[in-house]
């Protein structure tokens, strides 16, 4: 199930929605003014380090934490 951004057109307010189904989407409303005029927008990924890997990390090894030869990976 995605959890999508939305942007309501007439109040500006920008909320997220997790979304289950078209039937959803039919029914979804602006929380701020209750409007149904609302963008999808494009979200952006966010990805965290784990706290219990301790053998990789973002400043030394590779971003994704999976190469066993992070000088070689070409993604640090």
């Amino acid at each position: 199930m995605p959890i999508y951004e939305y942007r309501c057109e007439d109040c500006g307010t920008k909320f997220e929605k997790l979304v289950r189904g078209t039937s959803d989407t039919a029914t979804l409303a602006c929380p701020s003014c209750g409007e149904s005029h609302l963008n999808r927008e494009l979200s952006t990924f966010a990805a965290h380090p784990s706290h219990g890997n301790q053998s990789a990390s973002f400043e030394g090894g590779c971003p994704s934490g999976m190469c066993r030869t992070p000088e070689l990976c070409g993604r640090n």
